[in-house]
């Protein structure tokens, strides 16, 4: 296994639309760099060619987007197969994929939300076990937008805490994520914040996000992060501490300068924690 990140570590996406920007950025403008293996595997070329520079140069972590881990069908085995000689191959530092699912008979091409139930819990922490067996790894998942849930027998930071304890797996906690459905279902974002566990945080997301109401916030990672998302941030890192923090961006993308100065702003936070 490749060394873990450093605390405070800031990375940015690697997208296809900032390949040229990323190979061409000076020596030290960000520490990791994070992609969907979803998007990477198989694909050749030029885009592949700089892929793998990229890889080469720069420490590469991973987020899965189609795993499926709450979905009904069952796991895709060849996939896990084919991620784990992708992890392997570029010696990625970190795996996450997403506390959500995307197929039911077919894929259904967006991350959706679970029922906070026991029964979820049961059903989700089985498959992430499965998971991590299949990877040779521990995984992360991340905490997930929605903007209607399809049951709450459990408030949702107790559903996590229960997924993570059973699955005996790690959390990338996307802090935008908590801003968004805090606003949008009407909790305290500090106290979800609090409830996760310290000892399971392997990595923080920061993101922008679309201001559709007061009452209604839109997870789109096409902006610039909002003001109330960093003091979010900053939050987490006093309660819980510094860990590798990702800018994500996926569209809308403003100069590679613009994306390193919301960059500097994740070191400041972390330098002000640490």
């Amino acid at each position: 296994m490749p060394e873990a990140l450093p605390a405070r570590a800031a990375g940015l996406g690697l997208r296809r639309a900032l390949l040229d920007e990323l190979i061409e950025a000076p020596a030290g403008a960000f520490d990791f760099l994070e992609c969907a293996p979803d998007n990477w595997i198989g694909v050749g070329g030029r885009a592949g060619d700089r892929f793998a520079a990229l890889a080469a140069r720069h420490p590469l972590s991973c987020h899965g987007l189609s795993l499926s881990l709450g979905g009904p069908d069952p796991l895709d085995v060849a996939f896990l197969r084919q991620t784990r000689d992708f992890l392997e191959r570029h010696d990625a530092v970190l795996y996450s994929e997403h506390l959500s699912y995307c197929s039911a008979g077919g894929h259904l091409y967006d991350l959706l939300p679970l029922p906070f139930t026991d029964e979820a819990v049961h059903h989700v922490a089985a498959r992430i076990r499965q998971a991590q067996e299949a990877l040779g790894r521990r995984i992360a998942v991340e905490n997930v937008s929605y903007y209607a849930a399809p049951w709450q027998a459990l408030p949702e930071a107790d559903f996590v805490n229960a997924v993570l304890a059973e699955a005996d797996c790690d959390l990338l906690l996307d802090v935008n994520n908590v801003f968004v459905n805090a606003v949008n279902h009407g909790y305290d974002a500090r106290a979800f914040i609090e409830a996760m566990p310290t000892a399971r945080i392997a990595s923080y997301h920061v993101a922008g996000h679309y201001d559709e109401a007061d009452d209604l916030k839109i997870d789109t990672h096409g902006a610039a992060v909002k003001d109330d998302v960093w003091s979010l941030l900053a939050y987490a890192y006093r309660v819980h501490g510094v860990r590798p923090t990702l800018l994500e961006r996926d569209f809308h993308f403003p100069p590679l300068p613009a994306l390193l100065a919301e960059l500097a702003q994740v070191r400041a936070l972390q330098g002000a924690a640490a």
